[in-house]
């Protein structure tokens, strides 16, 4: 029995027995068949931003001007799954916002494609925390061995 720490290599790790691809390829196919479940045409013209507005760099620039040489590459993988992540928000908040502002013709059809899209949003609200902790535990960890330079010749 082998045992390996780390991830020599990211593109053979499997999930359940199945490549990652394959994982991202059915829940983005789940993702677009809830939107056709709610209802919600894609490319339908409404667009809604969100986040902060008339800032130099966007958060995606500045996580990858933060990430150095010198970072792990769990703090690397972290890092880029919160930009994932937040990137997902962003799209779950316009679809939101396109479900209050749409017509249903009823108002329990409107109750619960909001709160379908309200549950998805706390979710991926869910997963940002624990991958902040987990980045935040991943950057603290070196800071505990201190920086103790020996300077008696």
């Amino acid at each position: 029995m082998s045992l390996s720490i780390g991830f020599p290599n990211a593109a053979n790790i499997t999930i359940g027995g199945k490549p990652a691809a394959t994982i991202r390829a059915s829940g983005d196919a789940t993702e677009d068949a809830g939107a056709q479940a709610l209802g919600v045409k894609e490319g339908d013209g409404t667009q809604v931003k969100t986040g902060p507005t008339g800032l130099g760099q966007s958060a995606g620039a500045q996580a990858e001007s933060e990430t150095s040489d010198n970072t792990s590459f769990a703090v690397k993988i972290l890092l880029k799954r919160l930009k994932e992540l937040q990137q997902q928000l962003r799209e779950q908040q316009q679809q939101l916002a396109q479900a209050q502002a749409a017509s249903y013709p009823t108002p329990e059809a409107k109750t619960t494609a909001v709160a379908a899209i309200q549950a998805q949003v706390a979710a991926t609200n869910g997963a940002i925390l624990q991958v902040s902790a987990s980045l935040v535990k991943e950057l603290t960890k070196g800071s505990g061995t201190g920086s103790v330079v020996n300077t008696t010749a």
